[in-house]
Parts: structure tokens; sequence; C-alpha cells
């Protein structure tokens, strides 16, 4: 079956929606935190659901262990922390070598889909993204896609649009071979 992981997935709720969303699908959460992948995982075996894993991993250094070349259909990362101060923006979940890393472990025509509230947020996602040679802009270059392509939500999104607020989303396909 087709595998799409969620990078940072948190409590899981974007996992479990998308799962009831396409069940023909096994989905993967990585999270660096311990304790939520124990609930996500507990969460899967109490509802029977075999398609769905968590597993600890800090993505920017294990991404590359953790998914073979091509053997990923879709990433997703949802409303990682924005670390706001200059001097903490190393610390943000997206960097050019993890943009690179996501590409390979895409199949071909595989999707990388991101998501936050905090523009300046998304403005550096895209930036980083539209450099990236293995990835094309889905609605076209420098473009946010107004919409999200999934009815799953994840907890902060929710919440997010509760308020009335924004949510930049961009979606990526990898070209090439």
């Amino acid at each position: 079956m087709p595998v799409e992981v969620e990078l940072g997935c948190g409590d899981g709720a974007f996992l479990f929606g998308r799962a009831a969303e396409d069940p023909w699908r096994n989905y993967v959460g990585v999270d660096i935190r311990e304790e939520m992948v124990r609930r996500v995982q507990a969460r899967a075996m109490r509802l029977g659901l075999r398609g769905i894993t968590a597993v600890v991993g800090n993505i920017n250094a294990d991404l590359g262990r953790l998914f073979a070349e091509g053997s990923v259909d879709r990433f997703c990362m949802n409303f990682p922390d924005p670390w706001f101060k200059r001097r903490h923006h190393k610390r943000r979940m997206l960097t050019p070598e993890l943009a690179a890393d996501v590409v390979k472990a895409l199949k071909p025509g595989g999707e990388f889909f991101f998501q936050s509230d905090v523009f300046d947020v998304a403005l550096d996602a895209m930036d980083i993204l539209e450099q990236e040679p293995g990835l094309a802009n889905v609605v076209g270059p420098w473009r946010f896609e107004r919409e999200s392509p999934f009815r799953a939500q994840s907890k902060r999104e929710r919440q997010t649009l509760r308020k009335g607020l924004r949510v930049w989303r961009l979606r990526y396909h990898k070209v090439g071979g």
C-alpha cells in the first residue's frame, strides 16, 4: 500500500483523520517526543488500526535512516514550531537539508505538503522548497494553495480555523527520477 508520513505528528489527529479519509494507505507519524509516539501507538492499537504507526525520530537527523530512497508517496508537515527569534531559526524543522532528504525518500511524482498559521514560517518554507530542484510547486512557483486537499485536520489547524485565522499551505511534487 502507499506510504504517507507526517513529520512531527504530535497527537496524531491528522494521521487518524487521513486514515479515515483514505484507508488504503499506510500512515507513519514521526515525532521527537516519545510520549506523543506512545499515545499515537496506543490509540491505533485501541482502534485496531494496523495501517497507522508512529516512530520516535529527529527528522533532521534520522529521515534518511527511517525511509529508504523512493519509498514514500507523501510527506506532510503540519504547523511546525515557529521559533520566532532569528537566533532560533536554526531549530526550525524545515531546512534545505531536510528538503533534499524528503526528495530522496519520495517516489517519483510523490508529494510534500506543508502548512502553517505563521506567514513568516510559511514564507521561509516556500523559499526552501522553491530552491529544491527535485520539487515543483503544484499551484505554480511562489504560490500558496488556498484550500487543503484533505478533509483531515490537525488539532492546531482546527483551532486556527475556529479563530478565523489564515492557514498558509504549500504542496509540491517530486520532479525527475
